[in-house]
C-alpha cells in the first residue's frame, strides 16, 4: 500500500532501522518473539514512516483513534482504483475480498451490519453452548488417544484447527465431511491480504479464491432449494427481498456475507486458542492456579490476546488530509495499525513484557468502531469451553516445545504447529 501526497520521509537512520526491524520480524526468531520489533518501532514514534510510503501507527492512542474516527477508511475498491498502480489491486484474490464486510465503508457497510444485528449475541451463544461442548469434547477425545499413543500430539492439528472450523459449520449447516477443504483454500487465500505477497502466493490465493467461489455457491444454491432452520436461510430470505428487483446484488451479498464469516475467524481463532492453551499450560503453578479458580479464564484469554494477537497488522486509509499523533498525513495515505506495538505500550499497559493474568489492562485485537470484530464474542466462548476442559481432563498437559510458525506472515500470524505431551 501506498501513501498519496507530499509528505516529507523519514530520515536514512530510521530508514534502516524500520527495514532491519521488518526483516527480523520475518525471521524464525522474530516470529518466535515479535516483542522486540515492537518495542523498536515505537521507540521511533507513534506514526512510522515505512519504506513504502505508509506509516506504522505504534502507540495504544493513535491505533484506536484510526479504529475509533470516521476520519479513517479501510482500503475499499474506490481507494483501489485512484492507485498510481492498480495492478496490485486487481488480482482475484484481492478483489474478492474487498466485497466483505472487512473491506468496505458506508454506506453499504452500515446496512450490512445493521441487517446482520448481532450474529453472537447471547442468546446465540447459549443455543450453540451444547454443540461446541460435544465438539470440543470430541477433539479432546482425539487428542487423548494421540497422547496415549504417541506420548505427544499436535495440538494445532488435533484441535485448535478444528475448533473453529466445526463451530460454524455447525452454526451454517456445514457438513463435517468439507471442513478440511475449507481449512485448505482458508490457508492458502489468506496469503492475498499480505502486505507483499509473492507471485507464487497471488496465485495460490487466485486457485483458492476459484474454490471458494465454487464451493460457496453450490452451498447456497442447495440452500435455496431445500431451505432449512438455520442462519444461512435466514441470509437468504433476508437479502431476496432487500433487493427484490436486483437478485444479482442479493446473490453477491449472500455469498461475501457466507464466505466471509466462515472463513473470517479460522485462521485467527486458531491462533489464539493455541496461545491460551500454551500460556495456561507452559507452568505448572499457573495451570494449577487457573484449575482453582475458573472464573479467571476469561482472563487468560484476555491477556493472550493482548499479549500475542493473531493479527499484527490493520491497514486503514485517510479519508482528507488529516493529523494523526502530531504527524500531518494526507487524503488517501495508508497507516498500518501495530496491533502487537499498541497492546505492549507501556502508556496503556504497565511492564507491558510481562504475562499477568490480572492485569486488566487492554487491547484492541478485535479492533474497535464500525469494523470491530463480528466473530469475537464466539472465538472468546469457544476458547474459554475449550480451555475449561483441558485443564479439568488433562491435569499434567504441557508444551513439549516452542510452537513453529508461518514464516511468510506479517499480517496474520499463523501457528503451524505446537507439539503438547501430559
Amino acid at each position: 500500500m501506498t501513501a498519496v501526497g507530499d509528505i516529507s520521509g523519514p530520515t536514512i537512520s530510521d530508514r534502516r532501522a524500520v527495514i532491519s526491524l521488518l526483516r527480523h520480524l520475518r525471521s524464525p526468531e522474530g516470529q518466535a518473539d515479535p516483542l522486540p520489533v515492537w518495542e523498536g518501532l515505537r521507540s521511533l514514534g507513534d506514526v512510522v514512516r515505512a519504506p513504502w510510503g505508509a506509516y506504522f501507527v505504534t502507540s495504544f492512542e493513535a491505533c484506536s483513534q484510526v479504529l475509533r474516527s470516521r476520519n479513517w477508511l479501510v482500503p475499499d475498491f474506490a481507494w483501489q482504483e485512484r492507485q498510481p498502480d492498480p495492478r496490485r489491486w486487481q488480482e482475484l484474490a484481492t478483489q474478492e475480498l474487498t466485497g466483505t464486510l472487512s473491506r468496505i465503508n458506508a454506506p453499504s457497510h452500515t446496512c450490512q451490519r445493521r441487517a446482520l444485528g448481532n450474529p453472537f449475541d447471547r442468546t446465540t451463544l447459549e443455543g450453540l453452548r451444547p454443540a461446541v461442548a460435544r465438539i470440543v469434547t470430541g477433539l479432546l477425545d482425539g487428542l487423548e488417544e494421540r497422547l496415549r499413543a504417541d506420548g505427544e500430539a499436535d495440538f494445532v492439528q488435533t484441535v485448535a484447527e478444528l475448533l473453529p472450523v466445526r463451530t460454524v459449520g455447525e452454526w451454517l449447516g456445514i457438513p463435517e465431511e468439507h471442513h478440511a477443504h475449507i481449512l485448505d483454500f482458508a490457508h492458502r487465500q489468506a496469503y492475498a491480504q499480505e502486505l507483499f505477497p509473492t507471485k507464487e502466493q497471488l496465485a495460490q490465493a487466485g486457485q483458492a479464491t476459484l474454490e471458494m467461489r465454487a464451493f460457496f455457491g453450490e452451498l447456497i444454491r442447495e440452500r435455496r432449494a431445500r431451505p432449512g432452520n438455520d442462519v444461512l436461510t435466514g441470509w437468504i430470505r433476508h437479502w431476496d427481498a432487500h433487493f427484490a428487483d436486483d437478485p444479482e446484488a442479493a446473490a453477491r451479498v449472500i455469498y461475501h456475507l457466507t464466505m466471509f464469516i466462515t472463513i473470517a475467524s479460522l485462521e485467527t481463532s486458531a491462533v489464539m486458542l493455541t496461545n491460551a492453551v500454551r500460556f495456561a499450560t507452559e507452568e505448572p503453578a499457573r495451570a494449577e492456579w487457573l484449575r482453582a479458580h475458573p472464573e479467571h479464564i476469561d482472563d487468560l484469554i484476555e491477556e493472550t490476546l493482548r499479549y500475542d494477537p493473531p493479527v499484527w497488522l490493520n491497514s486503514h486509509v485517510a479519508a482528507d488530509d488529516t493529523v494523526l499523533a502530531g504527524t500531518p498525513l494526507a487524503k488517501d495515505t495508508t497507516v498500518h495499525i501495530l496491533y502487537g506495538a499498541a497492546a505492549h505500550d507501556p502508556r496503556r499497559n504497565p511492564d507491558p513484557h510481562v504475562f499477568d493474568i490480572l492485569r486488566d489492562g487492554g487491547h484492541i485485537t478485535f479492533g474497535s468502531g464500525a469494523h470491530y470484530c463480528l466473530g469475537a464474542p464466539l472465538a472468546r466462548f469457544e476458547a474459554r469451553e475449550a480451555i475449561a476442559q483441558i485443564l479439568e481432563r488433562f491435569p499434567t498437559l504441557r508444551p513439549a516445545g516452542p510452537p513453529a510458525y508461518d514464516n511468510s506472515r506479517l499480517v496474520f500470524r499463523r501457528i503451524t504447529s505446537l507439539k503438547v505431551t501430559a
